[in-house]
């Protein structure tokens, strides 16, 4: 998947104004309260940072992938969340400011155990190791610009001028599910002519990664009792990898394009399962309140 206009300039444009538009519905005492109460984010950081590459690899040895798609496979699971998982917690209505601690956090850790992931990974498939360093500065700096900076304006706004917040808060909810409607058409029309390939190689094993990430987030989350918002903001923190990362470890980093292949359906795939998770969760939260 090589990138685009809507990769490049339109995707992070786009998610830069819908961090905006979080920041105007958070307050310090949001963070403060996920700081003092750490548990939900030791919980996410453990099934996203452990639990996740582990079911990674189990899928990649149970479905018949060639050993380059199988790495690529572990690659994709051990990559942190985006500010999509951010949107979509957002939209869901889980809580936000968990699901942005989780992405910042398991953002600057995967930078160190990435490099560790895929040299196991290329000896259990491959039978060889590779030196792999990512690079601190580059996603750091990336989700400083994507998230950190227009949540902290959103918040500065709301601080000030709460009567403006709020009804730009309304507004941008209907905005973001315009956007993430038109990300998947985008994506589906960009690709057209190559996602049938690409789905017959790993669509199944890629969806399943998806599908059983979010449900052992909101598993977890659930067992140990958290309260429903920071069990679907778990479970999405958990369930959606940021496919971009992926794609360039796999192209760029190690020079295989083959392994590039899971994350870039899984890029396709993880926008609609996260429309269904969000509509799951909207009629539920209907049907509640009938």
């Amino acid at each position: 998947m090589e990138s685009s206009f809507l990769t490049t300039v339109f995707l992070p444009l786009a998610l830069f104004i819908i961090m905006l538009g979080m920041g105007l519905g958070l307050t310090l005492a949001d963070f403060r309260r996920v700081i003092t109460a750490p548990k939900p984010v030791l919980l996410g950081l453990a099934a996203q940072l452990v639990m996740l590459p582990i079911l990674g690899w189990v899928l990649a040895a149970l479905f018949p992938l060639s050993p380059e798609l199988a790495v690529g496979v572990v690659i994709l699971s051990a990559c942190p969340g985006g500010p999509t998982s951010n949107l979509v917690s957002y939209l869901v209505r889980g809580n936000v400011a968990l699901s942005i601690t989780l992405t910042a956090i398991s953002s600057l850790v995967t930078v160190f155990t990435i490099p560790l992931v895929v040299n196991w990974s290329m000896q259990q498939f491959l039978g060889e190791a590779v030196t792999l360093r990512l690079p601190f500065a580059q996603p750091v700096l990336l989700i400083a610009v994507i998230t950190l900076i227009p949540e902290s304006l959103g918040m500065v706004l709301l601080h000030y001028l709460p009567r403006f917040a709020a009804k730009v808060e309304k507004a941008v909810k209907w905005l973001s599910l315009f956007f993430l409607a038109l990300i998947i058409v985008g994506l589906l029309v960009r690709e057209r002519a190559n996602v049938g390939g690409f789905f017959v190689q790993v669509g199944w094993v890629t969806l399943t990664l998806n599908v059983l990430a979010m449900g052992l987030g909101y598993t977890i989350a659930t067992l140990t009792r958290l309260d429903h918002p920071s069990a679907k903001a778990i479970s999405v923190e958990v369930g959606i990898q940021n496919g971009t990362l992926a794609i360039t470890i796999a192209s760029v980093l190690l020079g295989n394009p083959t392994m590039a292949i899971p994350a870039a359906i899984y890029s396709l795939l993880m926008f609609l399962t996260s429309a269904v998770f969000a509509w799951v969760v909207q009629q539920r939260l209907r049907t509640t309140q009938a």
